[in-house]
């Protein structure tokens, strides 16, 4: 395998295998997210539905969305798993109307990801494994905190997308709003190429600010599917020219061939500006803005044609980038049919039907039902004997999968997310996602003795399932303690325990993840000595402990010299300092950013081995902490509360008792927008108080932001429950 990086554009003559139905060219991979209830569902069924993929528009709020088909997303009217669904868009060519490409189907593969963040490893996963995104903002409220999260995963896998401004039906919408908070919010290059035509309940269509041209939806044509492309109203004229010039301005300040026609004084035609348009978001240096109402089924079929028109294919982005797993150098994998075989698992999701499922992207090469593949994580071989293309809720049966597809393997063992599936022969392992860590956790216990055999493996399939939902036991009280990203996510989990394996659980009261660390240098020893006749145990071990910044994490680091610790012992030491760092000493939760340095030590030539030394470290870094002046460490929420201007004095003076920290009050129309940092601790039971507070007129979101210290007094509470 090649370790020189090949550039996006070199590819094969022809990457594509000549039996497969759609090119790469025409294959877009994207994602549909953004802030919970930003309208993500509503224009995937819309996009589905205009794409022909379903007949009848199905509706969040009703429990018909098709990927919503989880019994509990439907009840709640939220999304909690990623859906993977596949359809087909012709491009079309209504008059007046310049397109990139030759009117052909193009292959949509779409995930809607979901907005709440107690399920951001659903957005992080699938981010990881497309090619673009669809980033969607309410239009009345723009950019909130969710929406900042979701773009900053975007950025961290380098995913190139278009922003979908919706609800511009909604009173107190407001388009140029929208596009400010994503210009100064999210440091977007962001520029509109279909500006609403109207707002609120004077919504009519779009403007196409490439074309010049007006697209008016037909009132009495409830489903959307009836439009006029005709001329821009004269009232809309020059708002749409200056749009225009706006627009080439900035592709000029991006793109060599539009700078070069801008210098030379040069309009360029709408071909040559959607073709530059479509390098630059493929590249990440501007983001194109659309707006409309997917609800009032106003701009979604122009939005698809924005997908097609200016988000990559497979081609148009570099090959994976990976690592030979034999020597650590650098790896890739082209979008090619003949290349070797490699994809990544990112899901695995336990189908009540069909059994274990495991979504996969495939990278580069083909692989056909009956093929063997294997997992460079385990080094394990293992025969596909079912691949399936999921259309949300329904399952297609394949033969062969092809580079670019997104489709999973039925029945497939010990896979976890993550995972690179190659073909035997090819070097190469993929970056798996990354995730953060769980914040609450709470006791659980089966019912009765057939549930406690059932729990365990629950449990444990759940776990498999979803990468922050972690397991563990107390040592001290033998409990059951599962652990996830709030309150709603452990609620999902119990409730999935119930119906999907008949498992009653009881459960205790939510629990923080707090953490330690300590503020100022030390250092100190271990030893564990115990000689009673014939061999005994011998291990001696110095330690210092030295603050690190906040998010650098754990470093253990051998300073020995002069063999006082043989070589061989040195890594039980570090294990012992290891598993010292799990529990604190203030309250038993996890140390963090601390660095460790195993300075010296001593050792007994007979009775010295890896157990006594691994002992001897952790001894060694209980009796340091105490030195090191620890402090308790908890989470912190990002809390966003939209309200009526009359209730803002209750919510702010509520959020005050929460110990919350009031970082801005912005005014929006005749609501106030409070920002505020709480502790997670004092957000239990948080939506039924603002819905008390504001006679249920305010809302809110909040999402994790960073540890910060505990105060004195409430340590004392936290540590007196803890022994209690």
């Amino acid at each position: 395998m090649s370790t020189a990086a090949p550039a996006a554009s070199t590819k094969a003559a022809n990457p594509n295998n000549p039996k497969r139905s759609y090119p790469l060219e025409r294959t877009r991979n994207i994602g549909i997210c953004a802030h919970i209830d930003a309208g993500k569902t509503t224009l995937t069924e819309r996009i589905l539905f205009y794409t022909g993929a379903i007949h009848k528009i199905g509706e969040v709020h009703e429990g018909t969305a098709v990927t919503d088909w989880m019994e509990q997303e439907r009840e709640r009217g939220i999304t909690i798993t990623s859906a993977a669904t596949t359809c087909f868009w012709p491009v079309r060519t209504e008059e007046g109307i310049t397109k990139v490409y030759d009117g052909q189907k193009f292959r949509v593969n779409i995930i809607d990801t979901p907005g709440h963040v107690d399920f951001t490893a659903e957005v992080e996963r699938s981010l990881r494994v497309l090619d673009g995104a669809i980033a969607v903002f309410c239009g009345v409220a723009g950019v909130q905190p969710q929406s900042e999260t979701v773009w900053r995963q975007a950025n961290k896998y380098n995913v190139p997308r278009i922003a979908f401004v919706n609800k511009m039906d909604r009173t107190g919408a407001n388009f140029n709003n929208a596009l400010n908070d994503m210009r100064t919010k999210l440091g977007a290059n962001a520029w509109p190429v279909l500006i609403p035509l109207g707002a609120e309940d004077q919504l009519q269509g779009q403007i196409d600010v490439v074309n010049q041209r007006a697209i008016v939806y037909s009132d009495n044509d409830r489903i959307g599917s009836t439009y006029e492309v005709t001329d821009i109203p004269a009232d809309k004229k020059e708002m749409a020219e200056q749009a225009l010039r706006d627009l080439i301005e900035a592709v000029a300040d991006k793109d060599e061939v539009i700078g070069e026609m801008f210098l030379e004084e040069k309009t360029p035609s709408a071909m040559e500006l959607k073709a530059a348009i479509r390098r630059l978001t493929v590249s990440n240096q501007l983001v194109p803005v659309a707006g409309g109402s997917a609800y009032r089924n106003k701009g979604v079929q122009f939005l698809i044609d924005a997908v097609v028109d200016y988000l990559p294919g497979p081609l148009d982005i570099p090959p994976a980038k990976g690592i030979n797993p034999d020597n650590g150098e650098p790896a890739y994998a082209p979008a090619d049919d003949s290349a070797k075989f490699c994809a990544l698992a990112f899901k695995l999701w336990a189908d009540p039907f069909i059994g274990k499922l495991v979504f996969f992207r495939v990278y580069s090469g083909m692989l056909n039902k009956g093929e063997t593949v294997v997992n460079t994580r385990t080094g394990k071989r293992e025969r596909i004997s079912r691949l399936i293309q999921l259309q949300a809720d329904k399952k297609a049966e394949l033969d062969v999968v092809y580079a670019g597809d997104i489709a999973a393997i039925v029945g497939i063992k010990d896979v976890k997310t993550g995972d690179t599936l190659v073909i035997e022969g090819n070097d190469i392992s993929l970056e798996p996602p990354s995730f953060p860590e769980p914040v609450i956790s709470m006791a659980i216990e089966p019912k009765s003795k057939g549930d406690r055999e059932k729990m365990g493996d629950a449990l444990g399939r759940l776990m498999e399932e979803d990468p922050t939902f972690v397991v563990k036991t107390d040592e001290e009280t033998g409990q059951t303690i599962i652990a996830g990203m709030g309150e709603l996510h452990l609620d999902i989990i119990m409730d999935r325990m119930r119906r999907e394996f008949n498992v009653q659980t009881n459960a205790g009261a939510p629990q923080i993840a707090y953490r330690e660390t300590i503020t100022k240098t030390a250092s100190g020893e271990g030893k564990l000595v115990k000689q009673s006749g014939g061999r005994g145990q011998y291990g001696h071990v110095v330690l210092e402990m030295i603050p690190n910044e906040r998010g650098k994490g754990i470093v253990v680091e051998s300073k020995v010299v002069g063999g006082n610790i043989p070589k061989e012992y040195i890594p039980a030491c570090k294990k012992g300092v290891e598993e010292a760092l799990l529990n604190g000493i203030i309250n038993g939760s996890q140390v963090i950013d601390v660095t460790v340095n195993i300075t010296d030590g001593s050792y007994h030539e007979v009775d010295s081995n890896e157990l006594a030394f691994k002992m001897a470290a952790i001894f060694a870094v209980k009796e340091v902490m105490k030195k090191a002046a620890p402090i308790l460490l908890e989470p912190m929420m990002k809390v966003e509360v939209s309200t009526p201007d009359e209730f803002q004095g209750d919510i702010l003076g509520d959020l005050n008792r929460r110990r919350g920290k009031i970082m801005n009050v912005n005014a929006k129309g005749n609501s106030s927008v409070v920002n505020a940092e709480v502790p997670l601790s004092e957000m239990f039971g948080y939506v039924n108080a603002i819905r008390t507070v504001s006679k249920g007129r305010a809302a809110y979101s909040m999402e994790p932001s960073h540890f910060e210290q505990v105060p004195a007094n409430i340590v004392a509470q936290i540590t007196e429950q803890k022994k209690g």
